[in-house]
């Protein structure tokens, strides 16, 4: 009777585990899109995000007026002139871990992740893929990832005053610290 109740237990938990969503609304995001004439780059600290560990899938939201740069007036630009923030209030990512099986949630370690999905910048939405790391202790997920995300894609338009400035691809950093969705 106490193993059946062990076995049954243990199973319990283990399909929990396995279903285990993780959520952070601190993720950080930041981006490099400067050139050898300007260093343009910012971040935002309080990103979105929801992981679900059973299906791979994982989303991420975040505030385009959010993201600080080093000079107010380039911050200005940024949300008034090129990404019409108030139009486009945000950036949002809905995608799939493609190697799924190669990651443990169960147990600690470090682990290749790739990400394919799409990408939804200034009303424009692309399929984009990336590759990152998982870093998976005790109850906590982090992810960290670099991709690169080419302006005009996304019809971000460059005055040609500045467009030496701003480089034509910009380089997306993300970095989340997950914790368990209850």
């Amino acid at each position: 009777m106490k193993t059946g109740l062990f076995i049954i237990s243990f199973l319990l938990l283990s399909v929990a585990a396995f279903s285990q969503k993780y959520f952070t609304k601190n993720g950080t995001v930041s981006f490099q899109a400067g050139t050898a004439l300007e260093d343009i780059d910012a971040t935002n600290k309080s990103a979105a995000s929801v992981l679900d560990a059973a299906t791979g899938q994982i989303e991420f939201a975040v505030l385009i007026k959010g993201f600080e740069f080093r000079r107010a007036l380039m911050q200005e630009h940024f949300n008034e002139n090129y990404m019409e923030s108030n139009k486009y209030p945000k950036a949002v990512f809905k995608g799939k871990i493609t190697n799924l099986q190669s990651i443990s949630f169960q147990k600690p370690g470090s682990y290749p992740a790739a990400v394919s999905g799409v990408l939804e910048i200034h009303g424009v939405k692309k399929q984009v893929t990336a590759n990152g790391t998982l870093k998976v202790s005790g109850t906590s997920v982090q992810s960290l990832a670099k991709f690169s995300v080419n302006i005009n894609d996304y019809n971000i338009a460059i005055p040609g005053i500045v467009r030496d400035k701003i480089a034509q691809t910009a380089v997306v950093t993300v970095n989340c610290s997950y914790t368990p969705l209850h």
